[in-house]
């Protein structure tokens, strides 16, 4: 039995399910995250598609987490300019400001139909002053988590470094400006690292852990401010001392590989599938 469950954002493996559910039943993982399926963002998915990624993932005992959402992953208008040092991942998905209300209840929509309890948002597109929006940031998750929690569901903010909220110490500030047991904390810590962050121990120490409802697993070394992505655990990520310090606070959620290197000789599917494994050997060494 793991300290943790496992699981993956699923095309990390593969976007096609039917090869990704089985590799990541292998590895022993329960859990999945959906971001791209069938080459489509999962907000654009037909209802028949979304049936039949609920039941690939049913059929290899995988139980959907997370919606991998793309909301706030947009340009804030009248804000200040963009900060440019970091490049924008948007997973098949070109929405925009204007497109947040019909992503927000097609979101919701989705995580009722898979079961998921989280849906992950972001925090705009980080511009070079993120004071100057970090208002109308908390307006906007706010919202998300009042709409929640009328459908019982958990709005997940992930700190990502393309994004306003990239560090712990920014994740932290806006999770204790809205105390709203409906928002968590998607804590990345490769990502917090990426923003210029130790995100263990230091990062990590700013965060409430009773408000972490959900970690992703990568890692990579720094050119600059360009992720040089790797195997996980490899890297300059402390995941050793993160898994144990997530153990001593009692963390219960679920940990998924979201994996970004391209793997040998550029083949993702065997990177994911190493990173699987080294995330379930991480895990068992603090069982």
């Amino acid at each position: 039995m793991l300290r943790f469950p496992i699981g993956a954002i699923t095309d990390e493996f593969s976007p096609d399910l039917a090869i990704a559910a089985p590799a990541m039943k292998e590895l022993g993982m329960t859990g999945a995250e959906l971001r791209v399926v069938g080459g489509k963002n999962i907000m654009d998915l037909t209802e028949d598609e979304l049936t039949a990624a609920i039941e690939l993932c049913e059929a290899n005992g995988l139980k959907i987490i997370s919606i991998a959402t793309p909301l706030l992953k947009c340009t804030l208008p009248d804000a200040p300019e963009l900060d440019s040092r970091f490049q924008q991942d948007i997973f098949n998905s070109k929405h925009t400001f204007e497109d947040q209300p019909r992503l927000t209840a097609k979101a919701f929509h989705i995580a009722k139909r898979t079961g998921a309890k989280i849906i992950r948002v972001f925090s705009y597109w980080r511009v070079v002053d993120p004071d100057a929006i970090f208002e109308r940031i908390v307006d906007a998750l706010q919202d998300l988590a009042d709409k929640a929690a009328a459908e019982g569901l958990i709005i997940g903010i992930e700190n990502e470094h393309a994004c306003n909220i990239g560090t712990a110490a920014e994740t932290a500030r806006v999770i204790a400006a809205i105390d709203h047991p409906n928002l968590q904390v998607v804590w990345d810590p490769a990502n917090a690292y990426v923003a210029g962050e130790t995100p263990y121990p230091n990062g990590y120490q700013m965060l409430d852990p009773k408000r972490i409802g959900h970690v992703h697993a990568k890692d990579c070394h720094l050119d600059g401010h360009k992720a040089l992505w790797g195997p996980l655990g490899e890297c300059a990520v402390d995941w050793k001392g993160q898994m144990a310090a997530l153990a001593a606070d009692g963390y219960k959620g679920y940990i998924h590989i979201e994996t970004h290197w391209p793997g040998p000789g550029g083949n993702k599917f065997e990177a994911s599938r190493i990173c699987g494994q080294k995330l379930k050997e991480l895990v068992e060494a603090v069982s």
